[in-house]
């Protein structure tokens, strides 16, 4: 066990948001825990990494249990740059560099040489320091920091940058980066694929896949959920129910143990009529022939409805937001067209002679990676931005409803107040169309500036839909929505008579609502028949016939080199063929046994000795020689015992 909650209550000034969490995460365990936004999913991440305190119960975390925690936000730091950020978990390795380039610079020094008691001392020194370097990853340390960097989508030339100076979405990535580099113990993620492209999500979930550690995950992200955890975690009412499975089969196990509660239920609220109809029988015949055996039996009944304990009544259907779409009227049959369209700004060219149409009713996914230019094919269809080449043309009658990515405005205007100003609507039917986006009460005095980012999304898209559109342009629409919300947007939108195009790294959601994908990447658009999964198919496909094309070329030019035809080269003997294969293993490995040594030499040399930076280079590259020559070196020994 690596942590457990045992009955833990936490209040947030008088409201009570977990009333009675029960929780264990074991070693090596990756947990989602999901809920809808407000439930308590990102204060039990917070009590675990010791930023809260729980107000009652108790929480174990297992001694010496290295955390490692990723909030929703980062906070900026003024001095650091992304590189001191990337780097943090090899503070001990740059402190014993710095050290170490002191010595360096001491033993460099002609009194220091000249002493050969003070130069030994410091030879001991330094070859401790070096020892620490190395116990503490300092060679892999620069190809660990490139890795994780480059995965998530991190230039190697942002490192010299602020990291203040980053966007939010930006400081979240260099975060979670961070925290992979350190490899904690225990990684506590809250909402880590809000800022990620696809790629990068991809990327993620192979490396959490096989992360030796132990993660808890706040996520919405379903298609992210089922590829990464195998235990469900559903923070609700307070309590936490745990599901031995991912998120599809989540779904599952939870309609049947809805089900299977309800049936209970109904049983248990049949015994309890029984019984309290027992009791007010008994009560009346004690009173009608004063006999105190009666009132007896009517109290022992009593007593045993106290002690039962009460099932609960599920919630079969929760309530969730209206996202109700009505037209004005439909655009052409033609709802929007891209034709030979080029953008670039300055030197930095996005895309060249793309062209895509949209046919009314169509329901498209746009994906590529960060950068790649799909926000500005947006404003060109806005008419925000123009283009450098081509024509960007709308539909007649085409009605845009846009949903950008934006951040809530920071003024004091209260949800109801900002509704009402940009709907123009009298306050009963603000009041009405917000309580259909889960707007209710006092929610709507809450500041818009102090909204969720789930809550300023819905409040967008009531607006949005508010002036009926034909033509829809979402903007990563599911971010920061829970999944209830996320579900009940993707019914609307399947529903929904008129055009979409929405950006979104949302596979679930693509996979849901999209009958066709126009991919962005290297500057040109490739569009897709179908789905997310149609779209992976196809790709891989492709890919086939394409590695398929280049073996067939590579075959073709070795007969070209050596004369000898696919059919003849067939009919060589599988023993001459391992016969030729040990004795190129064998040169590989003599060659690379030839560089180890000459590094073994160049290691030696007292001026390499002294140049760290040097050193750990080289060591760096005899390590990876020494496996490349193990790997080698294991498949001859295999060889061998297959002639044998």
């Amino acid at each position: 066990m690596i942590v457990q909650f045992h009955r833990v209550q936490k209040y947030y000034g008088a409201t009570l948001v977990l009333s009675d969490i029960n929780l264990e995460v074991k070693e090596g365990e990756k947990v989602g825990l999901i809920g809808r936004n407000g439930t308590g999913k990102s204060t039990i991440l917070r009590l675990i990494a010791g930023d809260l305190s729980p107000d009652g119960g108790h929480i174990s975390i297992r001694k010496g249990a290295k955390i490692g925690y990723l909030a929703q936000t980062a906070d900026g730091d003024g001095r650091s740059t992304v590189y001191d950020v990337l780097s943090y978990a090899y503070r001990e390795v740059k402190e014993c560099q710095a050290k170490m380039a002191e010595l360096e610079s001491l033993m460099a020094q002609p009194q220091v040489t000249a002493d050969t008691e003070r130069m030994e001392a410091v030879l001991r020194q330094y070859a401790e320091l070096q020892e620490r370097f190395e116990q503490a990853g300092g060679y892999e340390m620069e190809a660990r920091i490139d890795q994780v960097a480059s995965g998530l989508g991190i230039p190697a030339s942002h490192y010299t940058r602020l990291y203040a100076s980053l966007s939010g979405g930006e400081q979240t990535k260099a975060g979670l980066a961070s925290l992979l580099i350190a490899r904690p113990t225990l990684l506590l993620l809250d909402e880590p694929t809000n800022h990620l492209d696809m790629s990068a999500v991809e990327w993620l979930e192979s490396y959490l896949s096989a992360y030796e550690g132990t993660c808890i995950i706040v996520s919405h992200d379903r298609y992210f959920l089922d590829r990464v955890v195998a235990k469900i975690v559903e923070i609700e009412d307070g309590e936490a129910t745990t599901y031995y499975t991912n998120y599809t089969g989540y779904q599952e196990e939870k309609q049947q143990r809805l089900l299977q509660q309800f049936a209970e239920y109904k049983d248990q609220q049949k015994k309890i009529k029984q019984m309290k109809e027992a009791i007010k029988r008994y009560r009346e015949w004690g009173q009608i022939g004063d006999n105190p055996k009666f009132f007896r039996r009517a109290a022992a009944i009593q007593k045993a409805l106290d002690r039962m304990e009460k099932v609960k009544r599920p919630v079969m259907d929760r309530k969730a937001a209206d996202f109700r779409l009505e037209l004005a009227g439909r655009s052409g049959n033609d709802a929007a067209k891209l034709d030979n369209v080029s953008k670039a700004y300055g030197d930095r060219l996005l895309f060249r002679h793309v062209s895509g149409l949209l046919e009314y009713g169509d329901k498209v996914a746009l994906i590529g990676d960060n950068g790649a230019g799909k926000s500005t094919l947006f404003k060109l269809l806005l008419g925000i931005e123009q283009p450098d080449e081509g024509d960007v043309k709308l539909g007649s009658r085409a009605v845009i409803g846009y949903l950008a990515q934006d951040e809530p405005p920071q003024h004091d205007l209260t949800v109801l107040q900002y509704f009402r100003d940009e709907a123009g609507l009298e306050e009963g039917e603000a009041r009405g169309r917000l309580a259909a986006y889960l707007f209710y009460g006092a929610d709507v005095f809450k500041s818009v500036k102090n909204l969720s980012g789930g809550e300023w999304t819905r409040l967008r898209l009531a607006l949005l839909i508010h002036r009926m559109p034909n033509l829809l342009l979402l903007d990563e629409p599911t971010n920061h929505l829970d999944i209830a919300s996320r579900e009940a947007l993707e019914e609307t939108l399947e529903q929904f008579p008129g055009t979409v195009l929405a950006v979104s790294h949302d596979r679930y959601f693509i996979n849901r609502i999209a009958s066709k994908i126009w991919a962005l990447h290297d500057r040109t658009l490739a569009v897709y028949q179908g789905n997310f999964d149609e779209y992976k198919e196809q790709q891989a496909k492709r890919t086939r016939m394409s590695d398929e094309r280049r073996v067939s070329d590579e075959r073709k030019n070795s007969v070209r080199r050596d004369g000898i035809s696919p059919a003849s080269r067939g009919k060589e003997t599988s023993n001459r063929r391992q016969v030729r294969l040990a004795l190129r293993l064998e040169q590989d490995i003599e060659r690379i046994e030839k560089q180890i040594a000459g590094l073994d030499e160049e290691l030696a040399r007292p001026e390499i000795y002294a140049d760290s930076l040097r050193t750990s280079e080289l060591a760096l590259q005899k390590e990876r020689l020494q496996k490349k020559a193990a790997e080698l070196y294991e498949q001859w020994m295999e060889l061998q015992q297959e002639e044998s």
